[in-house]
């Protein structure tokens, strides 16, 4: 028994960080924002790509993600059609929004945030993910193990230099991401 302890405080101790990928049938960035004061609206980003890596001894991780800026749907069309254009994300010009983090924060075995920053039109600034419901299991259909959780921040839209119909439309956007990754 305690030969076996020590094999697995050993594997524990060498523990390197862990790839996953990112599954984009289970990956959603959502956003939030009040519309004239009146009602929120929403929308979400269709295709998100990246990597993900976790160590578990350290408590660390790396994220990669990129969003396609023209996936944005909002389930008016001609809404979509203006937020790819240039006053918003100007999905011509910057083809993807990136998040990029290396600082994962846990409480005990919970993961609670990921810091990093998030490059928008071209801009890049500080951005603290907030975690909740995150967990890793075994697919039964992959038999692979996959790991993933809900994530939410505010921005300023401002901040990225996305300033039409200011005040009518609010500066503050919630974000609620949906990730899932699954074990290389």
């Amino acid at each position: 028994m305690a030969s076996a302890l020590a094999l697995v405080a050993s594997l524990y101790a060498r523990a390197e960080p862990l790839p996953y990928a990112i599954d984009p049938t289970h990956t959603f960035v959502t956003f939030e924002v009040l519309h004239f004061g009146t009602s929120t609206s929403r929308g979400r980003f269709e295709r998100t790509q990246g990597t993900v890596q976790i160590d578990r001894a350290a408590d660390a991780g790396r994220v990669e993600v990129s969003v396609a800026t023209a996936s944005v749907t909002t389930g008016v069309a001609v809404l979509d059609k203006r937020l790819r254009g240039a006053e918003f994300l100007d999905s011509e010009v910057y083809p993807n929004a990136t998040f990029v983090a290396e600082k994962f924060s846990f409480m005990g075995d919970a993961l609670i945030a990921v810091a990093g920053s998030l490059t928008l039109r071209g801009k890049t600034l500080p951005l603290t993910l907030k975690a909740s419901h995150f967990n890793c299991y075994t697919n039964l259909l992959l038999l692979r193990q996959v790991c993933g959780g809900d994530f939410e921040a505010e921005i300023e839209r401002s901040a990225f230099g996305i300033t039409s119909y200011l005040p009518f439309v609010a500066d503050r956007v919630r974000l609620v991401v949906q990730v899932e990754a699954i074990r290389q």
